[in-house]
């Protein structure tokens, strides 16, 4: 049996001196750098303070072909029923004009057009659009809160570059350091990973994020361009229905298999241990399950980044990898 991989995801919670040392001695294959939650200015220094505390498997996971939302002063609640102007530009959100990036055609949302934003159901309805000014004015038909760089979700197909500027800037930079590892988000078709290619150069290892149903419909050309993929289902879950996310996850890692390559699984493995230091039975439960599956690498996101337990979650995924592949029949 191949190693199942550990991926951390660094934030808040670990990027502290003592933190990542006991990470790299618990055996965490690769540690990540989200750069949706990574200021421009700060990528270089995290990159050089990781090499400095020793880090040598550091990946660069770009913002992608997503919408986000920009800055909040603070978390807002968005009352149901209530309007709102939407703007493409850089400028500061809240509660009643929401900007959201990258650089778009917003014009091309057509009446009627429904907009998710996060996780926490704040819906919103376009009701008509201002040519002139650029904007789109909407009503909130499911309230929920605002914060800063939440994935915004369309309900039909918005055409978006496959990296952004941040993106950009950072592979350059990531080149010149020599960082290996690079995660594609949303990656949607082979010429995304063509492009990232195209900065990066080819003696790289390709780790593609299966986030969106196209995604799943071009598996075969994406796997062929990568080294390996990464089911993300917390954003897959806004083009599959929640209860079917197992069946896709299956679907994918099948798939995968038969292109022979290996498929990492994130979102919510351990999510009660962002807070709490034991997980559910729920939790040990899916994470068996995944890697009955089939997955070679489980992904820890929240619990790593900004969670109060990040060493006990990744000793309790050696705990459970270690029974799947040696004690699985010790009744």
């Amino acid at each position: 049996m191949k190693k199942i991989k550990i991926i951390c995801t660094l934030g808040p919670s670990s990027f502290k001196r003592s933190v990542l040392k006991q990470l790299k001695y618990e055996g965490v294959n690769i540690f990540r750098i989200n750069l949706s939650h990574t200021n421009l200015k700060d990528i270089s220094k995290k990159i050089d303070y990781l090499k400095k505390n020793n880090i040598k498997n550091i990946c660069i996971d770009t913002e992608g072909a997503q919408l986000r939302t920009t800055k909040v002063k603070k978390k807002q609640f968005v009352k149901k029923s209530s309007f709102v102007k939407i703007y493409n530009k850089n400028r500061m959100s809240n509660h009643k004009n929401i900007y959201l990036y990258p650089k778009f055609n917003i014009l091309s949302l057509r009446k009627k057009s429904k907009i998710n934003i996060g996780f926490n159901d704040l819906q919103l309805e376009v009701k008509k659009k201002n040519i002139l000014k650029r904007y789109l004015f909407a009503k909130v038909i499911k309230p929920g809160y605002l914060e800063s760089k939440k994935g915004v979700h369309i309900n039909h197909h918005v055409s978006l570059p496959s990296l952004t500027e941040k993106d950009k800037y950072a592979l350059k930079l990531a080149r010149e350091k020599n960082i290996k590892y690079f995660a594609v988000s949303f990656a949607n078709k082979p010429n995304d990973i063509i492009d990232l290619k195209k900065i990066v150069g080819k003696k790289v290892f390709i780790i593609s994020k299966i986030e969106t149903l196209q995604a799943i419909k071009n598996l075969k050309k994406i796997a062929n361009q990568s080294n390996a993929l990464l089911i993300d289902r917390g954003d897959l879950s806004r083009y599959i229905p929640v209860e079917k996310i197992p069946i896709a996850q299956d679907y994918i890692i099948k798939l995968s298999k038969k292109f022979k390559k290996p498929t990492y699984v994130a979102t919510n493995l351990l999510e009660t241990m962002v807070k709490q230091i034991l997980p559910t039975r729920a939790e040990s439960n899916d994470i068996h399950a995944t890697l009955k599956q089939g997955a070679s690498g489980l992904v820890l996101a929240a619990e790593t980044a900004i969670g109060s337990y990040p060493i006990d979650s990744v000793k309790f995924l050696k705990r459970c990898i270690y029974i799947f592949k040696y004690k699985r029949n010790f009744f």
